[in-house]
């Protein structure tokens, strides 16, 4: 038997948890570990069982859609969530970037239901590598994120991913003065590139300058990405991440339709 695709049902309506529990139970390929019927239960049982997939409904009583999926986000990183919801939110664009689908609840619950199931069983892609405190880390970065990208076959990538490689590293060794560890995950919808270090500051966009080279950096990396930040990571120092949306004909990416 095939190992069934761990699932946390997040919505406020009784009614439309208990529909969905039910499609997923008949498909048979999939396992309710828990549900949330608000924002704040969503993100401490997203914490304590790290289900496979988490399904969002972005009007919550209690925390506002964007924040839940952030909080869930920080939670648990290695889920992946699709909205489920009968909202058309506003921030619809910023949030299609952080989640592997978006669901109105007006489609076909089969449609969801096989929607989950290829979320499911797509899984993802991780890679790590450990630099020391050097400029050479820089070079040994792109080196790392070339043969992964084209390993991943998503060579129309590849130029951003080293930009932003880049940039990021370079704060890294040279700013922060510290070693550092990239990652980059892969999900149906999008690469993400991080790079964790344990020195002081934060990167941020300097006022451009037609005379100063340094800070023009973040702002192409504000350009080429669908969205980057900056995260605490207790004990281990900060995070800057940067993700990038995959193109529509790479092999295994998602774009679905609602």
């Amino acid at each position: 038997m095939t190992t069934p695709i761990r699932v946390l049902l997040v919505d406020d309506a009784v009614d439309v948890r208990r529909l969905v529990r039910t499609a997923l139970r008949f498909r048979g390929s999939f396992e309710v570990v828990a549900e949330a019927g608000d924002g704040a239960g969503a993100v401490r049982l997203a914490a304590e069982m790290h289900p496979d997939i988490v399904v969002l409904d972005l009007g919550l009583p209690d925390i506002a859609g964007r924040e839940v999926l952030r909080r869930i986000r920080e939670t648990s990183p290695a889920s992946r969530v699709v909205v489920f919801s009968g909202l058309d939110s506003p921030d619809r664009d910023w949030i299609e970037g952080h989640v592997e689908g978006y669901v109105l609840k007006d489609a076909e619950l089969d449609y969801l239901v096989d929607l989950l199931e290829s979320i499911g069983n797509r899984g993802g892609a991780e890679a790590t590598v450990d630099l020391p405190r050097s400029l050479a880390s820089v070079a040994a970065a792109r080196r790392f994120v070339k043969e992964t990208v084209n390993e991943w076959k998503l060579g129309q990538l590849l130029d951003d991913a080293l930009l932003v490689t880049s940039e990021l590293v370079t704060n890294a060794v040279t700013h922060a003065d510290s070693s550092c560890r990239i990652r980059l995950s892969l999900t149906p919808a999008r690469l993400r590139i991080d790079v964790l270090d344990n020195g002081s500051g934060t990167p941020e966009p300097l006022p451009f300058s037609q005379t100063e080279e340094h800070g023009r950096g973040l702002y192409m990396v504000d350009a080429i990405t669908t969205a980057w930040g900056l995260e605490d990571v207790p004990g281990e120092g900060k995070l800057v991440w940067a993700e990038l949306a995959r193109p529509a004909d790479a092999p295994g990416s998602l774009r679905p339709a609602t």
